[in-house]
This record gives structure tokens, sequence and C-alpha cells, in this order.
């Protein structure tokens, strides 16, 4: 059986880590180096890496703080995949095989795609049969709208008129290894995940299932799996703060009955 993996997301915004809600308000949580070596020494199985930078071609760069700067997220994910110990999903504003290429030439062991595979699905499916479904992720955002769930593309603003579950079967169609699947309305509100919208895609859906979005305490992670049927939980805000937060929710997962790996620390 599958060991259940717990995945720290991580979003930059013009290269400082931040925490969002609800996909509207970004608040600064410092340098994404010094969390990625706190989750190398706390019982993480994966990290997502995402740059939500408006406008790309800004570079990912900060101009008023001391952090190193880049000029691409390429340039970051060399970066940070030199002081990455586990498997690395990279996301952010790709459009092309190329930049694919790119990222796992840096270091990332996966790719997350969203707004492409919406307006050229091809690109998903020539990816696959040249990477491997096992190295890319369909990043899939959810908000509801009229009580109805509705996919969400570019950050949470453009609305596709389409049904979360059928979509999720698309990607997978097309050559998804696993979907990334994100509530924006739970974004960040720290009250659990939507659980019946990650029961009703991962009941529908062949490959593994990452819930994201909402988690306020260590049972939410529990819930995700036990009543959402998710295969990974994903979280951001929360383990931000708290020195040894994953190895907590990695504990707590274990007493609850969960199957997933437990190594204690790990020195880097």
């Amino acid at each position: 059986m599958l060991k259940i993996r717990l995945i720290p997301v991580m979003l930059m915004r013009q290269g400082m880590l931040v925490r969002s809600v609800g996909f509207t308000t970004y608040r600064p949580a410092g340098n994404p180096l010094n969390a990625i070596q706190f989750f190398n020494q706390w019982d993480v199985d994966e990290i997502v890496f995402l740059d939500i930078t408006p406008g790309k071609s800004r570079g990912v760069g900060r101009l008023d703080d001391n952090y190193e700067r880049f000029e691409s997220l390429v340039d970051y994910t060399k970066y940070i995949s030199r002081h990455c110990f586990v498997p690395l999903t990279v996301g952010g504003g790709i459009a092309t095989i190329a930049n694919m290429r790119e990222l796992f030439n840096a270091g990332a062991d996966k790719v997350s795609l969203n707004t492409i595979i919406h307006s050229h699905p091809e690109v998903l499916q020539e990816a696959s049969g040249m990477f491997g479904r096992q190295a890319l992720v369909a990043s899939i955002d959810v908000k509801k709208t009229r009580g109805n769930y509705e996919v969400v593309t570019g950050y949470g603003k453009k609305m596709t008129g389409m049904n979360p579950v059928s979509w999720a079967k698309e990607v997978q169609k097309l050559g998804a290894g696993e979907i990334l699947l994100n509530s924006i309305d739970n974004d960040g509100k720290m009250q659990g995940y939507d659980l019946k919208l990650i029961q009703m895609v991962a009941d529908e859906v062949d490959i593994p299932v990452i819930a994201c979005g909402g988690v306020g305490n260590w049972q939410h992670l529990v819930d995700g799996v036990k009543k959402g049927h998710a295969s990974a939980v994903a979280a951001a805000n929360i383990f931000h703060f708290s020195e040894q937060a994953t190895k907590k929710a990695k504990d707590y997962m274990f007493e609850a009955g969960l199957n997933v790996r437990k190594t204690g620390f790990m020195h880097w």
C-alpha cells in the first residue's frame, strides 16, 4: 500500500515566501530557503514550490530586502534545489515544453501545470510522452459559484465554467500523474479542507489527488485522507511559524492510524 504523503506548499511572490488567504491577500512569511532547510529536517515527503508573482517578465526578486535575487523561476529552482533533499515540485507561469525541461534541468523533480493546460491541453499530452506522467502535476483551483463547484485559472480570477470532476478526468486522460486540488474558498481560512470537493474528485480518478486549502489543525490532515480519500495532504500557512510543525503533523497522522512514512530527524 502506498504511503500517505505530507506536502508543504511554498508560495513565492516577488521572491518572498507568502501566506495566501482566498487568493486575494498575501502576507510575507520570510525567506523560502529558510523554510526549505526546516522542512528538510522534519519528516516531509515532498515540497511544492509555486511562484505566484504577477507579471513574470518583471523577474521574481524583491527590491526591498537583502535576499539573493534571481531573474527567473529557473534560476530560483537551481538555488533552492541545492538545499532541498526531498522531491521538489515547481510551478508558476509554465507555458512550454522548453520551460519544463529547463526546470527539470534546474533540479525540479516534477512540474505543476495549470493555466497552460486549459488553453493548450496538447502541451500536457506532449509533456507526458516526453517526461513521463510521474513528473506532471495538474493543479486545479476550484471555487463555489451559486452553490456549484467551478474550476478557476489565472490565480483565481478567471472562471472557466468547467466542473472539477470532469476536468480532473480530462487531465488524467491527457497524461497528468497526479492532481493538486485547491479550494479557493477555504484557502487560508484554517477551517479545514473542502472534504466534499476532495472526495468528489478523488473517487472519480485513478491518479493520486493531493488535498490543499484550509488546514488549521492536524485533524484536518487526517480528515483529508479518511473522509476526503486524498492520497496526499498539503498545507502552507500552518507550517510557516512553528518549528518542527511538519514532524508534529506526521506524528499526529501516524497516531490516527494513517500509513505514513516516519524517519525522525534528518541532518543536513
